[in-house]
C-alpha cells in the first residue's frame, strides 16, 4: 500500500532512482495505491546528466509493493520493496528496460508496453 510521503524504488533505466509519492490519481479520496495505480511523485535522487533531474515532478504506474497482492486462484505475490515506472502523459514509459519482476495485473490496466520490456512477468 502506498501512500502519499512513501518513498519508492525506480524500476527503469529512465535517469530517476528515488521517488516520493505526492498524489495518488483516479479517486478523489483514495488512501492508498496498489499493483497498477498511477500516481504523481516527485524525483529524490536521479542519475546525474540525464533527461530527469531532481525535483522534477512526474507520473509513474506503481509495479511492485511490499504489501501482499492475492490473486483469485489463492497465490499471494509479495515483494521485497515499493517500485514504480516513470510514464508520460499517455502511459508510455519513459525508459527503455524495466528491471525485476513485474505482474501480470499490469495487463489488466493496459500498460502492455511496460509488460514487453520487463525481464520476468509473474
Amino acid at each position: 500500500m502506498i501512500q502519499p510521503q512513501t518513498l519508492l524504488n525506480v524500476a527503469d533505466n529512465s535517469g530517476a532512482r528515488k521517488l516520493m509519492c505526492i498524489r495518488i490519481l483516479g479517486a478523489s479520496n483514495q488512501r492508498y495505491a496498489h499493483i497498477g495505480n498511477v500516481i504523481v511523485a516527485v524525483i529524490k535522487d536521479a542519475v546525474p546528466k540525464m533527461s530527469l533531474e531532481r525535483s522534477e515532478v512526474i507520473r509513474a504506474v506503481i509495479v511492485r509493493t511490499c504489501k501482499e497482492l492475492k490473486r483469485e486462484d489463492g497465490m499471494i505475490i509479495k515483494y521485497d520493496d515499493n517500485a514504480a515506472v516513470v510514464i508520460d502523459k499517455k502511459g508510455n514509459p519513459k525508459g527503455s528496460r524495466v528491471f525485476g519482476a513485474i505482474t501480470e495485473e499490469l495487463r489488466e490496466f493496459r500498460f502492455t508496453k511496460i509488460l514487453s520490456l520487463a525481464p520476468d512477468v509473474l
